[in-house]
């Protein structure tokens, strides 16, 4: 029986990497723009039931809740040429639609107020049900929605279904640039805190490294939201077909994350993703093969997490875990003789206190999408954790080599903007 898993969008970000994710799910399962199945999608032998559910009309629909304070982002779906895909129930907008204004705490408080009627639609889909797993959240933590209004609805998804999986990913970000919104750091700390307390899993995506894998990698000169989002559907899309297309392991979200994380708070997981292409890089074919694309995902210029892929301190950093998500028609003594390579190079350093082992999903490709390449890999590593203070919290967090990184300079905004005595008190409710 497939255990179902409800998609939560939140705010302009979270709609945004959403809509991509379906967008790329559709076509996996054999599923048009409207959600009608197509004639030649009968016999893949996939369980669309994990992601969608039939209407009484025999079409699919995705069980995903699309929510926003202001209506832009919304419109944009409900504009687009997929609007007829979601259940329109699902979709909820503040009646004031001014939005949150960059500010976590006006988020957070507009969450409290409107939190009964988004319940509503989430315990509909949860007892639409069969056999729940848990949720998947999207939202980005910089802005104002995204950060408060998740932040409000992870604990009461925390405390209504303490039973449940809470998976979240999370746009961090971009911590090169200077940003418009001069409360972003106080947004991200104070979300820190509630991914780090309520959510059992936090994929980690950086905007730096995001931009950066889209301008080195792909080559664009000038990335979009698209193609950076693009990337993050690609790691969703990635991330969960094992769950779609089972093999007989890793056939449910539990199993997958069992062997990432070891105590409850090293939650933390950053991802690589190879190979990757855009439209126009179709002719542009390379030959994969399975040790390949797994020595490709050791570099850490190929991660998506960039606050340590070029420091010093990159070297120093060890694996607690790692899940190699391999896709594609492979022979599992290729995947021994790489691994047995990987580890006679001593390519990998791991922690001295865990079982230093990769551990490999295999998962089958989506027979309704012809992909130009043999081999696909989805890297999923969990970095040894340094102890942090960070004191605006009140919450010491053990945090990975690379993210610990991310947020100290995230920290060191938030200690500028003080120095500048900047009021403060615009973040707090």
């Amino acid at each position: 029986m497939p255990r179902e898993i409800i998609t939560i969008q939140v705010g302009q970000c979270g709609n945004q990497i959403g809509m991509e994710f379906w967008k790329q799910l559709c076509p996996e399962h054999g599923i048009g723009k409207d959600g009608v199945l197509e004639d030649f999608a009968t016999q893949g032998g996939d369980r669309k039931d994990v992601f969608f559910y039939q209407a009484d009309d025999q079409h699919y629909i995705p069980r995903a809740l699309l929510m926003d304070l202001e209506p832009r982002g919304i419109n944009g779906i409900q504009n687009s040429e997929h609007r007829n895909l979601y259940n329109h129930e699902n979709i909820f907008v503040s009646e004031h639609g001014g939005g949150a204004g960059n500010n976590w705490a006006n988020g957070y408080h507009q969450g409290e107020q409107v939190v009964d009627d988004i319940m509503d639609m989430v315990d509909r889909e949860a007892d639409g049900s069969d056999s729940l797993e848990g949720f998947v959240l999207c939202h980005s933590i910089a802005g104002g929605t995204g950060s408060g209004m998740g932040s409000y609805l992870l604990e009461t998804l925390n405390e209504q279904y303490s039973k449940k999986l809470v998976q979240t990913y999370s746009v961090f970000p971009n911590q090169m640039e200077t940003s418009d919104v001069v409360v972003q750091p106080y947004n991200s700390l104070l979300t820190l805190k509630r991914l780090t307390l309520n959510a059992d899993c936090v994929v980690v995506l950086d905007n730096t490294a995001l931009n950066r894998i889209a301008v080195e990698r792909l080559h664009l000169t000038n990335p979009t939201f698209a193609q950076t989002n693009s990337l993050v559907s690609t790691v969703m899309s990635a991330s969960t077909t094992t769950l779609r297309y089972p093999r007989y392991m890793n056939n449910d979200l539990v199993g997958l994350l069992a062997s990432l994380i070891p105590t409850p708070r090293c939650h933390f997981l950053m991802t690589g993703y190879t190979p990757l292409m855009v439209e126009r890089q179709v002719n542009m074919i390379r030959k994969t093969t399975v040790l390949d694309v797994m020595r490709r995902l050791l570099q850490t210029k190929n991660i998506m997490v960039s606050s340590y892929a070029r420091t010093k301190e990159a070297s120093q950093a060890k694996y607690i875990s790692i899940l190699n998500i391999i896709q594609g028609d492979v022979d599992p003594t290729q995947v021994h003789e790489s691994l047995q390579r990987i580890r006679e190079r001593k390519l990998v350093n791991f922690i001295e206190w865990g079982p230093a082992s990769i551990q490999v999903a295999l998962s089958r490709k989506s027979p309704y999408v012809q992909t130009t390449h043999r081999v696909r890999l989805l890297f999923v590593p969990t970095l040894s954790f340094f102890n942090m203070i960070i004191s605006c919290l009140t919450l010491s967090l053990s945090l990975s080599l690379s993210l610990s990184l991310s947020l100290s300079r995230a920290h060191t905004c938030t200690g500028k903007e003080r120095k500048r005595k900047h009021r403060a008190h615009h973040c707090l409710s």
